[in-house]
Formats: C-alpha cells, sequence, structure tokens
C-alpha cells in the first residue's frame, strides 16, 4: 500500500494495556472490544500487548503449553483481519506462533486498515531468567527486522526482549520506519522489586526512549499488568517522540487504552536537524556484528 498522505501525517496510536482474563476467547473478547474502544477515540493503528491471547505461561517449563500455540495465519489472526477492515484500522497482534511439529515462534502479525495481512514478525532476541524461561519455547525468529508502510504510516514492530538492543531499533529505521512498536511482558521478581525495581523499570524506558532519539522515530511500547507466577507485571505502557519525550504513559496496575498523536511530518522536520542517519560512519562499524573484539 502507498504511503499515507504526505500532507497529512498526523497519526493517533492506540495500546491496549490488560490482565489475562482467564482464557483465550475471553482475552480475544477483551481486546477485540479494546480495540474498538481505541478506533472509536480516533487511534488508527492499535498494538497488542506480547502474546495478548494467552497467560504469560514462560514462568515455566512444561511441553503441555505448546498446545497454546496456533498457525499464523490461523483463527485469532482471522478474527483481526476482520476487526481492522470494519474499523477501517491498522491492527497489531503478538501471538504464540506454532510454524510445524516443535518448532513455534513468539510473533506478531500486521493487519492493514483494509483487513490484508501485510506480514509477521518473529523475535528474534529470545531471554532466558527465572520467571522468563523463553528459550524452552521460541525458535529465534528469522524473518528480520520487518517495515510496513501501512495507510496510516510506515512501521516496524518488535518484541519485548527486543526492546533492550540498539540494533534491532537501527535497522528498523534505516529501513524506514516511523513508529517502532514494542508488545511487551516484563516485571518485577518479589526478592528483587524492594531493592532492584525502580531501577530496572528506569532501564527499560530510559533504553526505549534513546532509541526514539537516536533514530528519530516514536517508541510506542505495550506491557501487559496483573502478577502471574511470581511475575508482577509493570505495566506503565508508554509512547515517546523523537525527543525522548513521554508523550503518554500508563498506570502500572489499571487496564487502559492509552492514546497518543504522532506528527510524522514533523518526525521528518527533526530527522533534517539532527541528520544521525546521515552521519553515521558506516565505513568503521564492520565489527560490530562480532560476538566480542578480542
Amino acid at each position: 500500500m502507498a504511503e499515507a498522505n504526505p500532507a497529512d501525517r498526523q497519526v493517533r496510536i492506540g495500546l491496549i494495556q490488560n490482565r489475562e482474563q482467564g482464557s483465550a476467547e475471553a482475552n480475544l473478547n477483551y481486546t477485540i472490544e479494546k480495540v474498538r474502544e481505541a478506533a472509536e477515540r480516533g487511534a488508527k493503528i492499535i498494538c497488542t500487548q506480547e502474546l495478548f491471547t494467552t497467560p504469560y505461561f514462560c514462568i515455566t517449563q512444561d511441553t503441555g503449553l505448546f498446545d497454546l500455540a496456533e498457525p499464523v495465519p490461523g483463527p485469532t489472526t482471522s478474527a483481526l483481519s476482520d476487526l481492522a477492515k470494519e474499523l477501517g484500522v491498522v491492527i497489531i497482534g503478538s501471538l504464540f506462533e506454532r510454524r510445524g511439529p516443535g518448532v513455534y515462534h513468539n510473533t506478531a502479525v500486521v493487519l492493514d486498515a483494509d483487513g490484508s495481512l501485510l506480514g509477521k514478525y518473529r523475535k528474534m532476541h529470545i531471554p532466558q531468567d527465572p520467571g522468563f524461561e523463553e528459550k524452552f519455547y521460541f525458535t529465534p525468529g528469522d524473518l528480520g527486522y520487518r517495515v510496513w508502510d501501512t495507510k496510516f504510516g510506515r512501521i516496524s514492530v518488535l518484541i519485548c526482549w527486543d526492546q533492550w538492543f540498539p540494533e534491532a531499533a537501527r535497522l528498523a529505521s534505516l529501513a524506514g520506519a516511523e513508529i517502532l512498536f514494542y508488545p511487551t511482558a516484563i516485571g518485577w521478581l518479589p526478592d528483587e522489586k524492594a531493592e532492584l525495581g525502580e531501577a530496572q523499570h528506569t532501564a527499560w524506558e530510559t533504553v526505549q526512549r534513546g532509541h526514539a532519539v537516536a533514530n528519530g522515530c516514536y517508541v510506542a511500547a505495550v506491557n501487559r499488568i496483573g502478577t502471574e507466577g511470581e511475575t508482577e507485571f509493570w505495566g506503565q505502557s508508554f509512547v515517546a517522540d523523537f525527543y525522548g519525550q513521554i508523550v503518554e504513559r500508563a498506570a502500572v496496575d489499571e487496564e487502559a487504552v492509552v492514546l497518543a498523536d504522532c506528527d510524522l511530518k514533523e518526525l521528518e522536520s527533526t530527522r533534517r536537524i539532527w541528520p544521525f542517519l546521515r552521519d553515521r560512519r558506516i565505513d568503521s562499524y564492520g565489527d560490530i556484528t562480532r560476538r566480542m573484539i578480542d
């Protein structure tokens, strides 16, 4: 699809922050209700939290939990496609993908405003920590860092642990992304929160605000809330502009539809006066592809 009219470069985005509702059906129905609410309030690009149809099942290693996965495209993709077409909005949905026997991905689908499936992104960076047993469940992504021209702007989608890696944000921006969306499931463990909780959240938000500045783009991170297992998800979904300023932020423990207006024309103007992409010394970065410089 062609880029949006350059004379009309304002777009309102929406983030759906919620707690797990108890079943895949309940999660899907809740999210559909909130997407409708966001659209009624003017949102044109709407993003779910990470793995929005399921609990955050990566708390333990359990082969039975692979049954939560579904093909992509599949039934949830179809439901989101119908909704996107009905409302005339772009929808980003984060799902547990069953690719084939024994091969599963943490995947996001992008549906354009006419309901067409523009494509999918498979999470590239897979964490492994107590309470976040993701390497057991997810095969690392193999589709690269994708950028899509939607009806309302050029976007990229990265997922949760990808948030910490400047290389991912940079590659998306080099491909022309104006808004980076990060579906997320991140929180505190009880034995760490008192000592490190504030620092952990500050680091998470700060690194993403840095991606917005360094790449001259908007960053939108949508997290879940509630306690699952021992993990207390810290919510605080936010949108940062190309100066790293917080445009909107949700609460720690409340379900929310976060709405933010993005001025994509001003984004272009800012890239002209802060030409970070122009001034990159690409001739000097060869070692960035090495694990370490010994």
